[in-house]
């Protein structure tokens, strides 16, 4: 078995400070509920909405370092709008509004590059992230994004050559994906630690999982628990499966990170940061986006393709209404065709104005503070069951009983590999998550302990004739 790495202390640890408005530390990434990047889908409309309703930091969608290079940058006098225009449409585009909450991602695979197109937009960000996760060939062809994890040597001298070349009040960090063991992990989290960055952000899956196959959370706090031994002060962020506020509150208290990230839940709801996430969005929120695409000259395939997306209960919309309303947006060419479906009213400077209203009223930064439900209260909730009869629960693994045993302050299971069982696991499973056969008798534990249900068992197979 490969010896895993020792956290190596910092040369001079540096002090947090509290978050500033202006300015990002790494205190900024923790307690709260971030807006992953996304292609297409984090587009500023989005991400503004995102903020409306209460997300404490939004990522751009990836910009491939040699593209940004070749902007122009513009600033509408009416609207604020900055826009990084290419030759046939903008490349970027952002508001001074979002500046104290935004963090740009690059998909880079020269330090040089990565470095030219940072500064080209630090003035309108407070964050450069590099992208170190993307499976997807479009990202991964150059060496960008997901090739890195095989690369160390160059996404580590790409992130140092940032946090170099930044100012300080420029926070730089990376987003990568699990390796296929453990300790393959924790080795490269040190070095990318050690580069000087903010944050970490780790999506818990591997490069070859897709987002059918259940992200392995487990897997968080051994890596959360590495990072803070070293000292440095960096913020951990989890991203895969986090589906809402309430379920980031349910994912820190298993693994212990400082912050959840929400993608594909936000791709089909925005207004999922809040609270009380609105329900019904075809009717309302919909029309509310385009408007704000109009005002905000967001390109009008790409407001099409998100008012597409977005899903809600519509518990009071027909499937046949909400059809028909869908077809109708995907058949317009311009936001004069959907004149009709917002009743003629473009009043994007006023829901922009709403934005700003949320936005003013944050408290250092914050809209809702993510305070986490009280593991110990949780954990007398537990032994209270216990009295009743659950003292002593197992799993049967065929020649020994396992006890499901507290972490922390908190009882979790020690299964964590999520892979379905009727596929092949992806990788090695890790030294600290055993995984059953497929064909094992599995207790169905309460989720108040577990934090999570346990999967269903899969009946036996028949011997075919």
């Amino acid at each position: 078995m490969s010896r895993r790495p020792s956290p190596s202390p910092p040369s001079s640890p540096r002090p947090l400070k509290r978050q500033r408005l202006d300015h990002l530390t790494s205190d900024g990434f923790k307690n709260g509920v971030m807006l992953a990047p996304m292609v297409r889908s984090g587009s500023l409309p989005t991400r503004l909405f995102a903020l409306k309703y209460g997300a404490t930091l939004v990522w751009s969608p990836e910009v491939v370092d040699k593209a940004i290079l070749h902007a122009e940058r513009v600033v509408d006098p009416h609207t604020g709008v900055i826009s990084y225009n290419g030759v046939t449409k903008a490349i970027f585009t952002t508001h001074p509004i979002e500046k104290p909450f935004l963090i740009y991602q690059i998909g880079s695979a020269d330090p040089a590059l990565a470095v030219q197109a940072a500064k080209l937009v630090q003035q309108d960000v407070s964050g450069i992230d590099l992208n170190c996760g993307c499976p997807k060939s479009f990202s991964t062809h150059a060496g960008m994004g997901a090739a890195l994890l095989t690369n160390p040597d160059l996404l580590c001298s790409i992130l140092t050559a940032l946090r170099a070349a930044m100012p300080p009040e420029i926070t730089v960090s990376a987003k990568i994906r699990l390796l296929p063991t453990q300790d393959e992990t924790l080795k490269l989290v040190e070095r990318i630690v050690n580069t000087g960055i903010s944050t970490l952000t780790v999506h818990c899956r591997t490069r070859n999982m897709r987002p059918r196959e259940k992200a392995l959370i487990g897997r968080m706090r051994e890596i959360v628990e590495f990072v803070e031994k070293m000292g440095t002060g960096v913020a951990v962020i989890q991203n895969g499966d986090c589906v809402s506020r309430e379920d980031a509150i349910r994912i820190r208290n298993i693994t212990g990170v400082h912050s959840c990230m929400i993608a594909t839940a936000a791709e089909s709801n925005p207004t999922c940061f809040s609270p009380d996430p609105l329900p019904d969005l075809i009717k309302t929120f919909v029309p509310s986006y385009i408007r704000l695409g109009r005002y905000l000259d967001n390109h009008f395939s790409n407001t099409r393709f998100c008012a597409i997306t977005f899903k809600g209960a519509n518990k009071d919309v027909r499937k046949a209404e909400r059809q028909n309303i869908v077809q109708q947006i995907h058949r317009a060419k311009s936001y004069d065709d959907l004149n009709e479906f917002v009743g003629g009213l473009w009043n994007g400077d006023e829901e922009m104005r709403e934005i700003e209203k949320s936005i003013d009223s944050r408290v250092n930064g914050v809209l809702y503070p993510l305070e986490p439900v009280s593991l110990r209260s949780m954990q007398e909730e537990a032994r209270e069951e216990a009295e009743e009869g659950l003292k002593n629960l197992y799993i049967d693994s065929k020649e020994n009983l396992e006890p499901v045993t507290p972490m922390g302050d908190f009882w979790v299971k020690e299964i964590v590999s999520a892979t379905p069982l009727d596929r092949e696991n992806p990788e090695p499973v890790s030294t600290n998550a055993p995984l059953l056969p497929s064909n094992e008798r599995r207790l169905s534990l309460p989720a108040l302990i577990l934090g999570e249900d346990m999967p269903t068992p899969s009946p036996t197979p028949r011997p075919r004739p």
